[in-house]
């Protein structure tokens, strides 16, 4: 509860500043600021109950309140990037009026014609007469092209990423040398997906893209590390459907993400079993000469099913390469404890709206890509989904086919 009295007194914080620099400061007293002003109570209001109804099942909210909030996000960038610019303008307007006023003539006195007990009458230029009038309306002038340039650039941002978020996934491919490969797997082949994110604005057309993808790869191995669902069962069981013609040499699996365990994780970790998808629910499977290893969502802690990487590799053989699907990469630290090898998450969606990435990168050490974090090698996954606005930007939707290779 504190959280959300938190997150929603920053939107309506940001909401307030929006409607200074759009409509306070760029309009007059009239309807017009008022309009404004009643789209800026309304605005926030449509975003807290998207990010809650959504959740509840009113998904008809999720189209217009997912794309407020990407405008939101890109028009608050746009002008916090102005505001420099924008005072440098005021000032150069505040210097260039004392100039002026410096070089304005000194009054004239000039005689009245009246009684001389009457003071003279001084003769004042027309020009000196309406400076705060040509101030101010060079001040709104300045607002408005601001204000202009902000909604043009967060609208054409925000277009590009809705496209790129609703095209289809980039296929990336990145080769992976583990030492302790045996020749015999050189060349092992994992169809790596994360971040599905069926739901309000995704279903089963997205899956058979996706699984079609993946066919396309002759894979050895399929994971997907998480996040598959936001919602239940009964809500997108047919969106997961496709999930069944998933093909591959040695089998298809699945971790738990975070959003597993606000969706029911338990229906769906039934569900996936019966489409052929097998949870590895802090386990371990021998592939040959390679060790295949899951472990449990981070979440899964506050409902008693966290991760547990003392009984996933209790008793392995330290010989064995181990390759080791977690969601969120930050569960790195730990696996490298354990001597694994190779970690493949997802979770961070590259950022999926830049810079957001800059923050994730608090949180997360790898945001996307490959990197060797405590001796682990573990590659990032942007994710094939989104969550929240259908808007990517600087982080395509992805799905990589990961290519193991011997060393020596």
């Amino acid at each position: 509860m504190g959280f959300l009295a938190f997150a929603f007194t920053i939107l309506g914080l940001i909401h307030l500043y929006l409607w200074k620099r759009l409509v306070r400061d760029t309009t007059r007293r009239g309807p017009w600021r008022r309009a404004g002003g009643i789209a800026a109570i309304l605005l926030p209001v449509l975003v807290a109950a998207t990010l809650v109804g959504t959740r509840m099942g009113a998904w008809w909210l999720a189209w217009p309140g997912y794309l407020w909030l990407a405008l939101m996000f890109y028009l608050l960038v746009t002008l916090v990037l102005l505001e420099v610019p924008m005072l440098v303008a005021k000032i150069w307007l505040r210097v260039r009026r004392r100039r002026a006023r410096a070089a304005e003539p000194a009054p004239e006195l000039v005689s009245t014609g009246g009684p001389p007990s009457e003071p003279p009458a001084t003769s004042t230029p027309a020009s000196a007469a309406t400076p705060a009038d040509h101030d101010n309306s060079r001040r709104l002038l300045l607002a408005r092209g601001a204000a202009i340039f902000a909604g043009l650039t967060a609208a054409s941002v925000t277009g590009y990423g809705i496209r790129s978020a609703l095209g289809p996934p980039q296929l990336d491919r990145v080769r992976i040398p583990l030492t302790k490969l045996p020749r015999s797997m050189d060349g092992a082949r994992i169809a790596l997906v994360a971040d599905i994110h069926l739901g309000p604005l995704r279903g089963r057309g997205h899956t058979q893209r996706i699984v079609s993808m993946i066919n396309d790869m002759d894979a050895d191995v399929v994971a997907v590390v998480g996040d598959l669902v936001d919602g239940t069962v009964e809500e997108l069981g047919a969106a997961a459907a496709p999930l069944r013609d998933l093909r591959s040499r040695r089998g298809s699996f699945f971790v738990t993400g975070n959003h597993e365990y606000f969706s029911g994780y338990e229906p769906w970790l039934d569900e996936l079993t019966a489409l052929g998808v097998r949870p590895l629910r802090n386990e371990r499977l021998e592939i040959d000469g390679l060790d295949l290893a899951g472990v449990n969502d981070v979440t899964g802690e506050e409902f008693d099913d966290g991760p547990d990487f003392a009984k996933t590799f209790d008793g392995r053989d330290p010989s064995r390469p181990v390759v080791l699907l977690a969601h969120q990469p930050v569960q790195v630290h730990e696996a490298a404890k354990h001597g694994v090898d190779l970690q493949l998450s997802g979770h961070t969606h590259g950022g999926q709206m830049m810079p957001f990435h800059l923050l994730v990168g608090l949180e997360q050490p790898v945001v996307s890509g490959l990197a060797t974090i405590d001796g682990t090698r573990v590659y990032v996954t942007n994710g094939a989904g989104f969550w929240g606005p259908p808007v990517r930007v600087g982080a395509p939707p992805q799905v990589t086919l990961v290519e193991l290779t011997a060393v020596g």
